[in-house]
């Protein structure tokens, strides 16, 4: 039977998310690829959670989707739960989102009120919950008033099946608007999902950033190893059992051109001087300055998760530094 490790809060910063009482590990376990029959062992999946929260991990990061198969993360999630985490369950942060496809039909995907309570009512079942703690709008719809989306993560918390609510992948303008709308009602938006990265700046230079600074609203990136190429995997060409090797939709080799290689090169030769491996330079950089809240990463084994927790013992850098990175960047 698994108990927790007691020292489990020792080292682990938790940060205030935007101006709610709520704290996020600075590192925080996504379930996007690795959790599902398709994947990894339930024993591995287990051991990768088991690992997690003993080193202070108490955000478990899930969408309807995940898998795969779609709802096959949140299926192995609730096995793990039951049989490990059960009785830390008031120690746990548990996320969840709607908005990508999961059943045919007109009300199987995008951002109606139908389909995020169904959706919801789903997940929770899948998890075996009666509630989570951020309950998600996955993606903006083009075709659905954001007063019903927001309406609809508003109706989630009044029903006691969510604590908090969130957007992802939802552009300034549009978190403005919907920050308005959930203020209206009563329901404060608590955190935005982006993808950020050294290699994918867009929340900086179309003003996300600056917007969740004005708005106090809280965020957890996603993407900020670039799907593995932040890590030492690829500096040396493409292993065969590598990601971008596979049929992956979300890296091919085509991504890696020799310019690129030659830029993770570099910057592993910075993140060597800072006595760290690419991959936790890459985390450090995210949750550089205070202004994301908690970095999202994935983890195929205890041992990936524990070298991600190891970026905490520097998210420091000296103006020096963070000039050369940029200068590798715009190459």
């Amino acid at each position: 039977m698994y108990t927790a490790h007691p020292d489990r809060y020792s080292d682990m910063p938790y940060r205030r998310t935007g101006r709610s009482g709520l704290k996020l590990p600075a590192i925080s376990l996504g379930l996007w690829h690795n959790f599902g029959p398709a994947d990894r062992t339930v024993e591995t999946q287990r051991a990768i959670l088991r690992r997690a929260f003993d080193l202070g991990v108490t955000h478990f990061d899930l969408a309807n989707n995940y898998g795969p198969p779609p709802g096959a993360a949140e299926s192995a999630f609730g096995e793990a739960l039951k049989s490990d985490l059960a009785a830390y369950r008031d120690e746990l942060i548990i996320s969840t989102k709607a908005g990508y496809l999961m059943w045919p039909g007109p009300y199987g995907e995008w951002g109606s009120r139908k389909y995020l309570l169904s959706s919801l009512d789903q997940s929770l079942t899948r998890m075996g919950l009666d509630y989570v703690d951020v309950f998600y709008s996955h993606r903006p719809d083009p075709e659905t008033p954001l007063e019903e989306t927001m309406g609809a993560l508003h109706s989630a918390v009044q029903q006691g099946k969510a604590l908090y609510v969130g957007v992802s992948n939802y552009s300034a303008e549009q978190t403005r608007e919907a920050a308005r709308i959930l203020g209206e009602l009563g329901t404060p938006l608590l955190i935005h999902q982006p993808r950020y990265s050294m290699l994918d700046r867009r929340p900086e230079d179309e003003g996300l950033l600056d917007a969740l600074d004005e708005l106090q609203v809280g965020s957890i990136v996603f993407s900020p190893l670039e799907q593995g190429m932040l890590t030492g995997r690829y500096l040396d060409g493409i292993p065969e059992d590598s990601r971008a090797a596979s049929d992956s939709p979300f890296l091919n080799s085509d991504a890696l051109t020799e310019d690129l290689v030659a830029q993770l090169r570099e910057l592993n030769d910075i993140a060597e001087s800072r006595g760290q491996t690419l991959a936790q330079m890459a985390l450090a950089w995210v949750l550089r300055g205070g202004r994301v809240t908690s970095a999202l990463v994935g983890a195929s084994s205890p041992q990936q998760i524990e070298d991600s927790v190891g970026t905490i013992r520097n998210l420091d850098f000296d103006a020096d530094e963070l000039a050369r990175i940029d200068a590798v960047i715009k190459k």
